[in-house]
């Protein structure tokens, strides 16, 4: 059983763990346990035999807790991999009964994890993939290739195609995402417009995709700004972003749950960082470009109440010199 429990991007960085079992032990019943908002990306994948859906703050509900108990203790695993390392994924994992539960020891074993994990690794790669990909060492499997195999339902390809229809969008275009999950991740929609100005003016007309209210008026902002350049996308999921995404020529976000859905399924990203290690959390792949001008070292609290100047110091210059590159690289 693997619990990763949220947030999007990270539970995408979780899917080479699933494979690699898969890829190891062809028979064994594999199991993820997720929280709501993510578990679209896992439904139908060809690796996972069973996803166990939790609420957000389950562990608050006592109810909640023993249903989920009574539900893992019936499918009776025999081992369980902390991909999160927190209280709550490793509560998870406990209440499981597994009698063998990896997680992480060192930094990356936070809170009471390490406590409640009986078999604790010390991570030591740069990339957060590799760090999850290092759980495994201990089951014997050691460096296994990256795959994602993040599916497509004929239902959200067939949206996909309408949307790029509808859009006036041809074989060849962009995607830009405004949004992210902190204030400090956020680049301003006004340099998101000069990038769609620039590659408009190259014949590559960009999809603004958006989630919510306010992400959709930065998304009609960036198109109002962008010279016809930009088109603004239907409300999408997950797994209909992900089918647009599949089809674009480069996908340009912060460090966002869309940036790593769009490099799971093979698109060339640009990606914006600013108080996340883009080395550590960046597009995982040579194909991608990731800007960070400016480091910042902190703590999660820190890291999101960031000042502005780190995502300030990306200029749209700095982009749209590293679209030219990705795209050049494409054709």
């Amino acid at each position: 059983m693997i619990v990763r429990l949220s947030a999007v991007g990270d539970v995408v960085h979780g899917l080479p763990v699933l494979n690699a079992l898969r890829d190891a032990f062809p028979q064994a019943v594999l199991a993820w346990v997720v929280e709501q908002r993510a578990a679209a990306l896992l439904q139908g994948h060809k690796s996972l035999d069973e996803l166990i859906v939790v609420p957000r703050g389950w562990l608050k509900s006592p109810a909640m807790v023993w249903r989920l108990r009574r539900r893992l203790r019936a499918m009776r695993f025999d081992l369980t991999i902390d991909l999160q390392g927190l209280t709550k994924s490793a509560v998870a994992a406990w209440l499981s009964g597994a009698p063998r539960r990896i997680g992480f020891g060192g930094a990356n074993g936070r809170e009471l994890s390490p406590w409640l994990n009986n078999q604790r690794v010390v991570s030591t790669a740069r990339h957060v993939i590799d760090c999850n990909l290092q759980l495994l060492q201990p089951l014997g499997i050691e460096s296994p290739g990256v795959r994602f195999d993040l599916p497509e339902s004929p239902d959200d390809r067939a949206t996909a195609e309408r949307i790029i229809r509808e859009a006036g969008l041809g074989d060849r275009f962009a995607v830009i995402n405004p949004g992210a999950g902190w204030p400090s991740k956020l680049w301003p929609p006004e340099r998101f417009a000069a990038v769609a100005r620039h590659l408009g003016r190259r014949g590559v007309p960009t999809l603004v995709v958006w989630g919510g209210q306010r992400e959709h008026d930065w998304a009609e902002e960036i198109v109002a700004g962008s010279s016809g350049g930009g088109r603004l996308a239907a409300a999408t999921s997950l797994a209909e972003l992900a089918a647009l995404a599949r089809r674009a020529s480069l996908f340009i976000a912060s460090d966002t749950g869309p940036l790593h859905i769009a490099a799971a399924v093979g698109t060339p990203c640009v990606g914006l960082y600013g108080p996340m290690s883009g080395q550590r959390n960046g597009p995982y792949g040579p194909q991608h470009v990731i800007l960070q001008p400016r480091q910042f070292e902190g703590t999660s609290r820190q890291r999101r109440n960031a000042p502005p100047e780190l995502m300030a110091a990306i200029t749209p210059e700095m982009v749209c010199q590293a679209c030219q590159r990705v795209l050049s690289l494409g054709t």
